[in-house]
């Protein structure tokens, strides 16, 4: 399957300080979409097959977060910030890389990556939101195609490779021979000048996003200034983002002026992004005892929420470190305290599980989907405990029911997989780990499960066929790729 067109897409990492716009309603920004060299566009289909591959791409380079309580934290939070900016009809999917670098980058189809490095470092939610909001300004703006000429030559697992490679700043083990020649040769330095210049036109609507989204404006030019100051401690180690796109004093200043624009008012941050920050340290530890001494320190300092996250905090280290009964205490008395709060009883579900007490489990997930029906991380996890109970046809019922973009996910295949496998499905369980390895970037594993689901016994007429259709697809996929080596 090769690109008749050029692909006009080029991603780049493109975290900057985000300037405001105007505060007037009628000061919006209208930009022209920009196209190739030739004057087309990409089409929203090509756009959409090439963000699908960049991210299954992602996935062979990068430790991609599977957490569901932090993916929805995320995708919620992007999706208020995406209806609220200048194309909210746009197709967007956020997500968090596990990796301690400071870095944030907006893909090819609005694939946008938020590094937990980045998440740790902010110390406001309106301070996250202001580099969601820039990055989904470059995505709507279309900063991010331009032609590119070489990439027409290149299959499709190819380009995607070659993109995520440049965005990475690595040499993807993915990426061909071919894709190697095209960035050596084509002008790459060229298309990095060209998103710098379009830099403050992201500053502008991305400032505009974030207010009209409720987030702080203010939040952005304290939040990279913070960064530059503290680039000097880092020697070779500056974040990725400050060396591609360096921060100065003046756009600090003029992203300060637009937002001193805005009355002042309090931000206060949600206990969500409290209690995604709390995870996502516990879940990127390097040192369970430094961590857990954070968390001490701050269980008598700020509001009533700030110490019941850090005390969440200690709660997860102690489920890290396998001390059951302390976590199981420390969750019930957070139950008790914010009965409200669906983290709380998700937590102590999962001390509940580690005991093996999976009718308390369920009770506890039944409990919590009569208050939040819609909560799909409460969904993934209520099937995965129904797997581990011993009830895969009713799993596979309610895996069914999960909306479209969570049956997009590596995740959403691989319990599938799991519920046929316990059902006795042999050539089923093949077929959708299949589908779990290819959209996790391992498509040579993925044409192995399908040949195995093609010996499995009792298959009818419908199945052969997916499978033939299945395999055929990654076999020319994966040809295609090879040939570009």
């Amino acid at each position: 399957m090769k690109f008749r067109k050029t692909i006009t897409a080029f991603a780049l990492a493109t975290l900057i300080i985000t300037d405001q716009h105007l505060a007037a309603e009628d000061n919006k920004i209208f930009l022209p979409d920009m196209g190739d060299s030739s004057g087309r566009l990409i089409s929203p289909a090509q756009e959409q097959e090439l963000g699908a591959a960049f991210f299954r791409n992602l996935h062979t380079q990068l430790e991609i977060n599977k957490d569901s309580e932090i993916q929805q934290y995320i995708q919620s939070l992007g999706f208020s910030l995406a209806s609220n900016s200048d194309a909210p009809s746009n197709h967007f999917y956020f997500f968090v890389v596990l990796d301690p670098t400071i870095n944030a980058f907006a893909g090819p189809g609005g694939y946008i990556g938020m590094n937990s490095g980045l998440m740790l470092t902010t110390e406001s939610e309106s301070e996250l939101a202001s580099v969601m909001a820039h990055e989904i300004a470059h995505v709507t703006q279309r900063h991010l195609y331009r032609a590119f000429e070489a990439a027409s030559r290149l299959s499709l697992p190819t380009a995607a490779a070659m993109l995520a490679a440049i965005l990475l700043g690595t040499q993807s083990p993915e990426m061909g021979l071919a894709a190697l020649t095209a960035i050596q040769a084509g002008s790459v330095q060229a298309q990095i000048n060209f998103t710098r210049g379009n830099e403050q036109e992201a500053d502008r609507l991305g400032m505009q996003t974030l207010v009209h989204a409720g987030f702080n404006p203010r939040s952005m030019p304290v939040f990279f200034e913070k960064l530059q100051q503290s680039s000097r401690y880092y020697g070779q180690g500056i974040p990725e983002f400050l060396r591609t796109h360096p921060v100065t004093a003046s756009r600090i200043a003029d992203t300060r002026g637009r937002a001193e624009k805005y009355p002042y008012r309090q931000y206060p941050d949600s206990q969500n992004y409290r209690l995604t920050k709390a995870k996502l340290r516990v879940i990127t530890a390097k040192n369970n005892d430094d961590v857990l001494k954070y968390f001490q320190s701050r269980i008598n300092q700020g509001t009533k929420q700030q110490r019941a996250a850090a005390h969440y905090g200690i709660g997860l280290m102690r489920m890290k470190t396998r001390q059951y009964k302390l976590a199981e205490q420390i969750f019930q008395q957070l139950n008790k305290d914010f009965p409200n709060q669906i983290q709380y009883i998700t937590a102590l579900a999962s001390t509940a599980e580690a005991t093996r007490d999976f009718s308390r489990v369920l009770e506890l997930y039944q409990f919590a989907l009569r208050a939040s029906p819609k909560n799909t991380a409460l969904k993934i996890e209520y099937i995965s405990t129904l797997l581990n109970a011993g009830h895969p046809e009713e799993a596979r019922k309610n895996l069914q029911l999960l909306p479209y973009t969570i049956r997009q996910q590596p995740m959403y295949y691989k319990l599938l997989a799991r519920s046929y496998g316990d059902l006795g499905q042999e050539a089923e369980a093949h077929r959708y780990m299949a589908e779990y390895y290819y959209a996790s970037g391992q498509t040579r594993a993925a044409i192995t499960q399908i040949r195995l689901a093609q010996k499995a016994k009792g298959l009818n007429f419908y199945l052969v066929a997916i499978l033939d259709e299945r395999l055929n697809f990654f076999t020319n996929e994966e040809a295609e790729r090879m040939r570009d080596q």
